[in-house]
């Protein structure tokens, strides 16, 4: 048997809104290799951390679920972190958050109790003062996941990018989302571009139906100069950022491109941008959040969805930036 590589000691400290996905990201923990424990009193992190540090490598990553259950003693947990930084045990903190609207749909399915519920009997009232009572853990997060509309697979890929390929913290982790202005910006963006002033394929016949995964409306946002001369600038200005947020400690970055729907000039963007900033010190995740949108609009388009050559990842690996050449009338095969 291979001896069991040596790791320093991790503590993941899962927190956020009831509701908004806590225990299934402890059982994605779980799954993962982690050790993890639901509702752990704060006061007895330090107890614990002294167990496991005494355990020889044999629990060397943890993950700890902590959340307003915990009722007085939640206000124990900053003075609980002091005491791992003084053992000089390594922690992070998740925080699962969502919109309120979607946290309410959720309680309603499940018909669970929000355990503030004996202090407001609003459950919309009992949302808003958890959210306040976890502002100050949110702001000393080091990484926040909205899973308003993140799948369970969604949360997964987030995770295992942000826990387990990021044991360097010199290699930054930047997650690009691709989303439309009119369903909201995502609310883990540290940067949001706007790519609604490019060449838009909604409005071709030919193009609509598609998304911007497909050869043809990539071939029809790429061939344009406006296109071009935005991504050589892009291009520039990230590399010129990113390492400097490196050097100030930053281990994740969000940047999110928005167009009008989210379907097409965002796509191809984002895949883009996915496509020059992955090196070995950037590890890029591509999310395409509203892609799949209002499906029947683009079934009424097209008729039949049988003709679209949407394109693999296999084959989306080189970027496609080249000089702008003079405008032509464009024609759409």
């Amino acid at each position: 048997m291979t001896p069991k590589r040596s790791r320093q000691l991790l503590f993941v400290v899962i927190t956020g809104l009831s509701g908004a996905g806590k225990s299934l990201a402890s059982h994605q923990f779980e799954d993962l290799g982690f050790f993890c424990i639901d509702n752990l009193p704060p006061e007895l992190i330090p107890t614990f951390a002294e167990l496991c540090q005494r355990s020889k490598g044999e629990i060397d990553r943890v993950a700890l679920v902590i959340d307003v259950r915990g009722g007085k003693f939640f206000a124990r947990l900053f003075e609980s972190l002091d005491c791992l930084q003084d053992m000089g045990v390594t922690y992070r903190i998740l925080f699962l958050d969502a919109e309120d609207e979607v946290i309410l749909n959720r309680f309603k399915e499940t018909r669970r109790r929000h355990p503030l519920a004996d202090d407001y009997e609003d459950l919309l009232e009992c949302i808003q003062q958890e959210r306040q009572e976890l502002s100050e853990i949110r702001e000393r997060a080091d990484k926040i996941i909205d899973t308003t509309s993140a799948t369970p697979r969604v949360l997964r890929d987030e995770i295992v990018h942000s826990f387990l390929e990021s044991e360097d913290l010199n290699h930054m982790i930047v997650k690009i989302i691709s989303f439309g202005f009119k369903y909201g910006i995502p609310h883990d963006a540290d940067l949001v571009l706007d790519v609604r002033f490019l060449v838009n394929p909604h409005y071709v016949k030919e193009l609509g139906h598609l998304n911007g995964t497909d050869r043809k409306v990539v071939e029809f946002v790429m061939d344009d100069n406006d296109t071009q001369e935005y991504l050589k600038r892009l291009f520039e200005l990230l590399d010129f950022t990113i390492p400097r947020y490196v050097e100030e400690g930053k281990v994740y970055l969000t940047v999110a491109v928005g167009c009008t729907g989210g379907r097409h000039r965002s796509v191809v963007i984002a895949n883009e941008l996915g496509v020059h900033l992955q090196t070995d010190d950037l590890h890029c995740v591509i999310q395409h959040r509203d892609i799949s949108k209002k499906k029947e609009i683009a079934a009424e388009l097209m008729g039949d969805s049988s003709t679209s050559s949407e394109m693999s990842a296999l084959e989306y690996t080189q970027p496609r930036l080249f000089l702008p050449k003079p405008r032509e009338p464009r024609e759409v095969v």
